[in-house]
């Protein structure tokens, strides 16, 4: 037991938040898997280490294989005589986790606090190579797409697109199907709040997608959508269609885990 953690012996919890960042290239997504190698696993194995009271840490939400985060968020609950600050958290499960996931910031929050039922939305972002040839540093950070380059038309054309997402739809079919037996009863309408595309440094363009929720691989989906559509290889109105619901039909083409970040989730 870490000497900061002395007192330990009451069963009353507390809960600590915790913002999370990570390269998600190495690991495969957030959720719990039997490779033992997403987030969550090295966390919880982190946490555990630390205070082996700790039942599991409970993240806002998942994010898949490939996609990376700024500021996801987490919490976990501890013996309420736990000795330890938030400062005392982020040094301690730092030093136990591999080099490509970081504990940001912790705080101790009201045991009623729930990571992911009182989330009220997250951002989203989406990076784009629009060069000809891509750096190999930025190789699994960003998606190539030197199509989208070859007119300003094209570029504004993707961003029209985007926007053309903004309110409240029944996503199901920009959305990919989880197999847990609810796909077809599962509520699938959202609302993107807000949408920017704008171009981040040379050759670089940024997609930022808020919104109240996001169905698995639903932003990725609408990046898919469109690029295809940027590039005249899909009508917008087919998008726009699809919509309103009640086809049963996916969108033609879903963007790769690269280049996808959760950047923070909304309280």
């Amino acid at each position: 037991m870490p000497k900061e953690a002395a007192d330990s012996q009451s069963t009353v919890g507390r809960r600590m938040f915790i913002t999370v960042a990570y390269d998600g290239r190495q690991y495969d997504g957030w959720q719990s898997q039997p490779s033992g190698n997403t987030v969550q696993d090295h966390l919880n194995a982190a946490v555990k280490n630390i205070c082996p009271e700790v039942p599991f840490v409970q993240g806002a939400g998942r994010t898949d294989a490939g996609v990376s985060a700024n500021g996801q968020v987490a919490h976990f609950d501890i013996p309420s005589g736990w000795k330890m600050s938030g400062s005392d958290w982020v040094k301690a499960g730092n030093a136990r986790l591999p080099n490509h996931i970081r504990i940001l910031a912790a705080e101790e929050r009201g045991d009623n606090f729930h990571a992911q039922f009182d989330a009220k939305g997250k951002e989203y972002r989406y990076r784009i190579s629009v060069a000809p040839i891509l750096p190999p540093l930025q190789v699994g950070l960003v998606w190539h797409r030197p199509h989208i380059a070859f007119s300003q038309e094209r570029i504004t054309a993707f961003g029209g697109a985007l926007e053309s997402f903004a309110g409240r739809h029944d996503f199901r079919a920009f959305s990919a199907n989880r197999h847990d037996g609810q796909d077809e009863t599962r509520n699938a309408f959202r609302t993107i709040e807000s949408v920017e595309w704008l171009e981040v440094a040379e050759q670089m363009w940024e997609a930022r997608i808020v919104g109240d929720g996001f169905l698995y691989k639903m932003v990725r989906f609408l990046i898919g959508s469109a690029a295809w559509i940027a590039e005249g290889r899909w009508e917008r109105e087919s998008a726009e269609r699809l919509l309103k619901g009640g086809v049963c039909e996916k969108a033609p083409y879903c963007a790769p885990a690269s280049g996808l970040t959760l950047h923070r989730v909304i309280y």
